[in-house]
């Protein structure tokens, strides 16, 4: 049996008891944290194929481009980010929740070693003899495992038992016999060289267990805690055992040291092990063979020769006191104990070391989740404005193209007259240039005979056409250009935003309709149907580059107009071609041009093409509202599941993983003297915890799914908020799964400490000013809060504290939840819930209408209820008269601005509300002047103000 046979080799107080305390304190939160990291695994993956869309780690992580942009993967909708856990965040997390404690035994000696394992385990199971040549000591690896019979056997490290006859086998041991520890150099087998000795004893100190802890509500897994010796150093440095057992273990390194100073080879061995791996270690000063247990008391601040040795080699500092205990602050530091009743201090170590190792696991987790419960936060925002935005931009989308569409009616009936005097005036100051530009004209591709003699019929016409076409040329320039001009003004007035609005339109559009042609970034133009038909009617108006081309539509259309008049012309062959021939062929061709003829039919070609543009248009966006009718609906169920699944069920992972943090970090908080008690909690005293003083703590025990999702969203936003001095602060959480004794889980919430509240503060009777200066605070902390995108929902009299100097801070964000996460819920207290809040259609006005009658209260100076609320027989009559436009009444105390501001601010019509950021300069220029009114009338009190 353990511990049968070697009483004196029994740990002091207890040692055995307290490690496996401390193993078993890691192992109940290594469960939470297993249990927790399951449950993230799980809930990625049902978000993975919620409604068959799959996602990557790409958002996740804020780098690289999702899995599947480029070959039509799906995705939610316009902004969607992917969510997912990231993949080496996952294995190195499942690697360390894997990973189980060892005692890693590294020492001075062999001797050294074999003490200390025999004390930690309270038998004598290795030899003390010590050795007269450590330099040819080769004892091998030694590993003690849990079993249920003792057993000892060689086995390769992660592998297999190898087939050997050993001393221990012939008969009865109560030492391992020294024969099994010692590697034999005439050995040929190259496995029974590195083989480790392993040893399985049913000892307590290396016993797991794999049970259901009722108490912790969780599935506690098999902790393997073994010990290990390490083998001498001519046959393995410590450095190389440390290196194979850093990545597959969680080493606790206790280092053995029996001689009064450390050696040179012990110094550079240590240096060796910091300088690779950083680990803090335990050094332990091994009693001597025979000696006295108890050790000699060092006097005053003496400081033995090992603990300057390891201040040099930095293991130790000045925050250890002489004995080599760290101070009370420190974290997982290395100790050194040199007296042997003091030995209990390993199992301090050994939490601090697993405690560290859990810390870091745990705030990892907590990442993940608050990265990704962020992107959620993100995308609901996203999908709002999206379900917001979209039907106005719609709506606009259609007016502006009418009020488009009109302007170039008008235009085109309004420019008819202006164009034929353009043209003539045009055609009046080109004349002479065009004849004789005519009349110099080289033909192209005809021979004219320099005698004089005719040419043939053929020729003439061609001669004729290509004057033609010169004129064309010409005119069709000039007319075209002062066209462009005369109707530039409508890019911007018009087109600029109509535009840029459909672009989004359809850009948001495509995403749903053809997600791999969006992320690649297609610029097909034929994607963009309506855009196509916008562009038709710019091009009707005229609306083309204001350089001038060949290609463009009014050149073309100019084109075909004049080229039709200047055809119609009979023309009789002459007898030769001069330049007087030329001359008049042109002067013919241009005088036939009708100005009024040509003004007339561009004008009604430009009215035909415009109907048919405006009509195509109208077809197209209807045909586009459609598919936004159909994409908005989609929107609005991931909207729906982000809010009420997704985001509520990580909040609560993510609470979890925090308050397994905190209470790793800071422990358990006690509850003092209770404080007082709400709707969904009590509220205690709580002297200290985690280094703040005083403290209030908040303990909620949810009794169902969405209370418990409540509680974890509102834990998310109070711990995203910077610290503002307007709002209590939050510390801190931790969750009780035994609270008050039994079975129940509660949250306990650890907040920043004040005076009072303000209910309190009325009832005890402040003056007028002080109570300003409330409502300025609240003010603020309620415009923090919408500044950073949140509603509190709930502000009311003992939702604000005080402090000692009277300044406001607001507390208790249960309601609170950002705007696009709120579902409509009616939520808050009857007296401050703005008639919207019973439509379930609310913005953060309701806010400012709860502030109006907070204000009231504040102006009043008192907690009786208004009368007009006080008549009401139940919350369903005050709930009616409210949105029957019923307030509290005016009082003859009230200022008539302070009374303004209180009607503005609980006004029935949201939008007609002022706005925070002009409330706060009206309630300050309120306090200036009844504070100078007070100063100057010393007699007359601010409540006597009128």
């Amino acid at each position: 049996m353990e511990g049968e046979g070697a009483p004196s080799w029994r740990g002091p107080g207890g040692v055995i008891r307290e490690l496996c305390r401390s193993f078993g304190h890691y192992n109940r939160h290594l469960a939470r944290l297993q249990q927790n990291l399951r449950e993230t695994k799980k809930f990625f993956r049902d978000v993975k194929y919620s409604q068959g869309h799959p996602f990557t780690a790409a958002a996740a992580t804020g780098e690289g481009t999702p899995a599947g942009a480029g070959d039509g993967a799906p995705r939610d909708g316009p902004g969607q980010n992917f969510i997912s856990f990231p993949r080496h965040e996952e294995e190195h997390l499942q690697r360390t929740v894997s990973w189980h404690p060892c005692l890693l035994i590294l020492g001075q000696n062999c001797n050294a070693k074999c003490q200390l394992l025999n004390i930690l385990l309270g038998e004598k199971l290795l030899p003390t003899t010590k050795i007269s040549n450590e330099e040819n000591c080769k004892r091998r690896r030694i590993r003690f495992t849990h079993g249920t019979q003792t057993r000892i056997s060689l086995a390769l490290p992660e592998q297999y038992e190898l087939v050997h006859m050993m001393a221990a086998h012939r008969g009865h041991w109560d030492t391992i016999p020294e024969e099994d520890l010692e590697i034999h150099g005439d050995s040929e087998d190259p496995a029974h060289r590195i083989a480790e000795l392993e040893v399985m004893l049913p000892y307590s100190l290396l016993k797991g267990k794999s049970s259901w802890s009722e108490k912790e509500h969780c599935f506690s897994d098999c902790l393997e805690v073994d010990v290990v010796v390490a083998p001498c150093r001519g046959f393995q440095s410590a450095e190389a055992t440390l290196g194979e057992y850093v990545n597959q273990v969680l080493p606790v390194v206790i280092f053995a040291i029996s001689e009064a100073e450390l050696s040179s080879s012990d110094e550079n061995e240590l240096r060796e092990i910091k300088e690779k791996f950083s680990l803090p270690i335990f050094f332990f000063k091994v009693p001597e063979s025979g000696a006295d247990l108890i050790s000699p008391k060092k006097t005053g601040n003496e400081k033995s020769s090992l603990y300057c040795q390891l201040m040099d080699l930095e293991y130790l500092s000045t925050n250890h006191c002489s004995c080599g205990a760290p101070g009370p602050d420190a974290d997982a530091q290395s100790m050194l104990v040199e007296q042997f009743e003091k030995l209990r201090l390993l199992s301090t170590f050994s939490r601090q070391v697993l405690q560290k190792h859990l810390v870091e696991a745990a705030t990892s987790l907590n990442e993940v989740h608050c990265r990704c419960l962020n992107i959620f936060i993100n995308q609901a925002f996203d999908m709002q404005r999206d379900l917001q935005i979209t039907p106005k931009r719609l709506e606009y989308t259609r007016k502006k193209e009418n009020e488009l569409y009109e302007s170039l009616m008008n235009i085109a009936n309004r420019k008819q007259e202006e164009m034929k005097d353009m043209i003539i005036e045009t055609l009046s100051n080109m004349k002479e240039e065009l004849l004789e530009d005519a009349a110099n004209m080289e033909f192209k591709d005809i021979i004219i005979p320099e005698n004089g003699e005719p040419v043939s019929s053929k020729d003439i016409k061609c001669c004729i056409k290509q004057i033609q076409e010169l004129i064309i040329s010409r005119l069709n320039q000039a007319v075209a250009n002062k066209l462009i001009s005369s109707v530039d003004y409508l890019r911007e007035s018009f087109v600029g935003t109509l535009e840029r609005c459909l672009k989004s339109l359809e850009e948001s559009w495509e995403v749903s309709v053809h997600p791999a042609r969006s992320l690649e970034k297609s610029k097909d133009a034929s994607v963009h149907i309506t855009s196509n038909y916008l562009k038709q009617i710019l091009n009707a108006a005229y609306h083309v580059e204001v350089t001038f081309h060949s290609g463009s539509t009014v050149t073309r259309m100019l084109w075909e107009q004049i080229k039709q008049i200047i055809q119609r012309i009979t023309w009789v062959s002459p007898p030769a071609i001069t330049s007087d021939w030329k001359r008049k062929v042109a002067q013919d061709a241009i005088e036939s041009l009708s100005a009024s003829k040509l003004a007339k039919s561009i004008c009604s070609q430009f009215r035909t093409r415009l109907n048919s543009s405006h009509e195509a248009f109208a077809a197209s966006l209807r045909q586009l509202e459609d598919g936004h009718s159909g994409r908005l609906e989609k929107t609005e169920d991931l909207w729906l599941k982000v809010r009420k699944d997704h985001a509520p069920r990580l909040a609560r992972l993510s609470l979890e993983s925090r308050s397994l943090q905190d209470v790793l970090l800071h422990g358990k908080p006690k509850l003092g003297r209770e404080l007082g008690r709400g709707q969904y909690g009590v509220v205690y005293l709580c002297d200290s915890w985690g280094g703040h003083f005083p403290c209030a703590l908040k303990s909620v025990v949810p009794p169902d799914e969405k209370h418990w999702n409540d509680l974890a969203l509102e834990f998310h936003y109070m711990r995203s908020l910077q610290t503002h001095e307007r709002l209590v602060h939050l510390h801190g959480s931790v969750i009780d799964y035994g609270y008050g004794g039994g079975s129940s889980i509660a949250v306990l919430l650890i907040m920043e400490r004040l005076h009072r509240d303000l209910y309190t503060g009325l009832k005890a009777g402040l003056e007028l000013e002080t109570r300003l200066q409330i409502a300025l605070d609240v003010v603020e902390g309620i415009r923090y809060l919408h500044s950073q995108g949140l509603v509190h929902r709930d502000i009311k009299l003992k939702n604000v504290l005080l402090d000692k100097k009277n300044r406001a801070k607001i507390t208790d964000l249960g309601f609170c939840k950002p705007e696009a996460m709120m579902s409509g819920s009616i939520v808050g207290t009857p007296i401050h819930m703005a008639p919207e809040l019973f439509t379930g259609k609310y913005d953060n006005s309701v806010d400012v209408y709860a502030f109006g009658i907070l204000f009231w209260y504040i102006c009043s100076g008192h907690v009786k209820l208004p009368e007009a609320f006080e008549r009401c027989a139940s919350k369903d009559h005050l709930w009616n008269n409210v949105r029957r436009g019923v307030r509290p009444e005016r009082l003859p105390v009230f200022d008539e601005e302070c009374w303004q501001l209180m009607e503005a601010c609980w006004d029935g019509d949201s939008s007609q509300r002022p706005l925070l950021g002009i409330v706060q300069p009206m309630l300050q220029g309120i306090m200036d002047r009844l504070c100078k009114s007070s100063s100057e009338h010393p007699n007359k009190g601010l409540d006597d103000s009128t």
